[in-house]
């Protein structure tokens, strides 16, 4: 390629891959590389015709969808800036965005135009389905449709002019490498949005760094699942497998059971990207009760050999559920649990668990299961160094810093914070704590601000404790923090394996309220057992409803502290 830029990278595309099946539904006729380029170009044509221009703002609000990547492909190629909205969002948020960003195009999908709930952005000039490209308001004599109808005419013509080098010159903006390509709002746990600034070669160097490390190839299928709004989704599971002219696939709903499991058989991915909690329901509520049917099986479940050959049995039925083809499950986003991690090892499941951040475009690490080690989140990709700064000297536990092409430049119209997170040498600051081992390979321990300082000096890390939490029978999700010095953990319980517990045995309603409470107390015990004393939990509280979380599925940990 020559320079790393998203118009180059599709160009690119194109010119090598232009008959390969590009995107679709999943289970419909997909469009190829050079009709998604012709989806492209028309669109830019008529945007630069109503006045779009270099460094103009292009949001995207809308779930997967073919003409998602259409949208981002369209701004980024031009020399606008795509802004990927999460479309769990709440509208507030999604009002601030619009305003903070000066978003001069808005491409919303009818699901979510409830979201909006302000019709008044001075930057704001045109509103178009995403659907099908309709304009929610006329601005011209001639609606969207029909304006995209007459420039097909000469769609194909235009490809060829501009792709493979005949006919007019170019004389569209160029974009460079250093130009924003993406603005992304980030649903931190803090509470606080910011606007991540992602250069074109922030991203094409994630991109090419990505393809060398995992093979990623034109022969291999995609079925997304996770929002393309975040840059997980959006750089390794959409714009890498557009680089290597694979084929992406998307699911007609939300990613539940009902939708997902038919998908699966029709489409036998042979990639797919996923957050830990996906992989951990499926271990828990699937693969897990399996093993504890009969006092027989859970008694051999717990000998270290036979779990094994348990878990490689098991590991092949999950191989025939995600359609038999799976050759790379990419997990993300979080730390994944570590029962689960164990069991897709062990049951010779194709996964990898890697390590990024929204500000590093965002892969850092990869820990492939070809080269897995346990807990750890792999090696720094190619071109990127990891570094640990601030270390304890007896644990090496230190802050997570980050150098690299990868590495945004900072965050939008926001100085201080961005002079915060960089060191005067150029390391990007993470936030997270972890250490290297002599291997080279990279642990993360948790979010420095989440630590908490033990009344003896020493640091307690939360996630950790809620990974032991995570792990016992009937519980969902779990949060630990600090309390008037005290540490405490909320708990959310299964309630509907409870009732299937507790049905039989017909209980009151304040029975089975004493017996959550027995748990809680067994919870304790347990838990404490197994964790230092300076760390022990004084305190196990039943979190009745679900925990509150970011469209990326973390916690909202500061409405609970």
């Amino acid at each position: 390629m020559e320079s790393r830029t998203l118009y180059n990278l599709l160009n690119h595309t194109i010119r090598e891959y232009p008959s390969n099946k590009a995107m679709g539904w999943a289970g419909q006729t997909p469009i190829t590389y050079r009709e998604f380029g012709d989806k492209v170009f028309r669109l830019r044509d008529f945007l630069r015709e109503s006045g779009v221009k270099k460094g103009d703002r292009i949001a995207l609000l809308g779930e997967n969808m073919p003409n998602w990547p259409v949208c981002y492909f369209t701004a980024t190629t031009m020399g606008a800036v795509a802004v990927p909205i999460m479309y769990d969002f709440s509208p507030v948020e999604i009002d601030y965005i619009l305003r903070h960003a000066k978003v001069k195009v808005l491409f919303v999908s009818a699901k979510y135009l409830t979201k909006l709930e302000n019709d008044d952005y001075p930057a704001l000039s045109n509103k178009f389905l995403m659907d099908d490209f309709s304009p929610i308001q006329e601005k011209k004599e001639n609606g969207f449709l029909e304006t995209l109808a007459e420039e097909g005419k000469r769609g194909l013509e235009k490809i060829r002019d501009r792709v493979f080098g005949t006919g007019e010159e170019e004389k569209d903006y160029i974009p460079s490498e250093d130009d924003m390509a993406s603005l992304i709002y980030t649903s931190g746990t803090t509470g606080h949005s910011k606007g991540v600034v992602l250069t074109h070669k922030n991203i094409v160097a994630n991109v090419l760094a990505t393809v060398e490390m995992s093979g990623i190839k034109q022969s291999d299928t995609l079925l997304s699942i996770l929002p393309l709004s975040h840059t997980f989704e959006c750089t390794l599971g959409m714009i890498t497998p557009v680089y290597t002219g694979a084929f992406i696939n998307y699911l007609n709903g939300m990613p539940v059971p009902a939708v997902l499991l038919p998908a699966l058989q029709i489409v036998k991915p042979t990639i797919m990207m996923s957050v830990p909690l996906i992989m951990e329901k499926i271990f828990r509520n699937k693969v897990l009760p399996a093993f504890k049917k009969s006092a027989v099986l859970r008694t051999l479940h717990k000998t270290p050999f036979m779990r094994k050959v348990l878990h490689k049995k098991a590991g092949k039925k999950l191989m025939e559920t995600f359609g038999g083809r799976m050759r790379l499950f990419c997990i993300g986003g979080a730390p994944l649990a570590e029962d689960a991690e164990q069991f897709l090892h062990e049951g010779g499941f194709p996964y990898s668990v890697g390590y990024g951040l929204t500000e590093t475009s965002p892969l850092v690490t990869g820990n492939p299961s070809e080269t897995y080690k346990p807990r750890s989140v792999g090696r720094p990709i190619p071109g990127v160094k990891v570094a640990i700064l601030d270390q304890d000297p007896a644990t090496k536990i230190g802050e997570v810093a980050v150098k690299g092409d990868n590495v945004m430049p900072g965050y939008y119209e926001d100085k201080a914070k961005t002079e915060a997170v960089f060191t005067p040498d150029g390391w990007f600051r993470t936030g997270d704590l972890g250490f290297i081992d002599r291997e080279g390979y990279i642990f993360i321990k948790g979010r420095s601000k989440n630590m908490i300082l033990g009344a003896n000096g020493k640091n307690i890390y939360p996630e950790e404790i809620e990974a032991l939490i995570n792990e016992q029978e009937f519980v969902l999700e779990s949060l630990v923090y600090e309390q008037e010095g005290k540490i405490m953990a909320r708990v959310h319980f299964d309630y509907k394996a409870l009732d299937e517990l507790f049905t039989p045995l017909k209980l009151s309603v304040k029975q089975a309220a004493v017996e959550i409470q027995k748990k809680l107390a067994v919870l304790k015990t347990e838990i404490n057992g197994r964790i230092p004393t300076y760390a022990q939990i004084s305190a196990f509280i039943e979190q009745t409803d679900p925990f509150e979380k970011t469209p990326t599925l973390k916690i909202k940990r500061y409405l609970y502290q």
